[in-house]
């Protein structure tokens, strides 16, 4: 009996010195980092290196120029002689107009959403960021690139920002295939653009 006893009072001293013992770095190790951790109520809008932001991207240019100029002008000269048996007329008359016109009306529009990373935090907390997305179609490549600086407050709660509100941005929409390729002139075509045949 006293040696069960004994056995079991050594156990609890074993258990208790196991508690009461520092525990190492290793042993404090947990599955979340504190550094990036963010609970459940806290503000998830990107601030950091790292943190991705969507760009809602609507762009569109309208730009339009146009002249014209319209002149004319007439001159008449009317002479009359005459006398009992004979009167001569003779009428001399000039006239001149030029008038030309101008116009060039240029449009284009983009809209997409896009999602980009904060690749550098100014010192006064502003955003670079620069994104690219890459969507290919039946052999038709299609690229988006966006990059700019972000003001934190610009940030919705949803963690989106309008492309307006991107300073010095930098948006690109790039298309490389059959479709592209159709839209390019020929050589012979430019050739003659550039005697001025066309």
């Amino acid at each position: 009996m006293n040696k069960h006893f004994a056995r079991a009072a050594m156990t609890a001293c074993g258990l208790f010195a196991s508690l009461c013992a520092p525990v190492s770095a290793q042993d404090r190790e947990s599955l979340i980092d504190p550094a990036a951790y963010r609970g459940l109520a806290a503000d998830h809008r990107a601030y950091r290196l790292g943190d991705v932001v969507t760009v809602f991207v609507l762009e569109a240019t309208r730009a339009k120029s146009q002249a014209a100029t319209d002149a004319a002008s007439d001159l008449d000269m009317h002479v009359g002689l005459a006398s009992p048996s004979t009167q001569y007329n003779a009428t001399l008359g000039l006239g001149g107009s030029n008038s030309g016109g101008a116009q060039t009306t240029r449009l284009g529009e983009l809209r997409t959403q896009i999602s980009a990373q904060v690749i550098e935090v100014e010192p006064d907390g502003t955003l670079r960021i620069a994104g690219e997305q890459t969507l290919r179609v039946n052999g038709e490549l299609q690229k988006i690139r966006v990059s700019g600086l972000v003001r934190p407050e610009d940030i919705s709660a949803e963690n989106t920002v309008w492309s307006h509100r991107i300073a010095n941005a930098d948006l690109e929409l790039l298309g490389v295939g059959v479709v592209s390729e159709s839209q390019r002139q020929s050589i012979f075509y430019r050739v003659f653009k550039w005697l001025r045949l066309m």
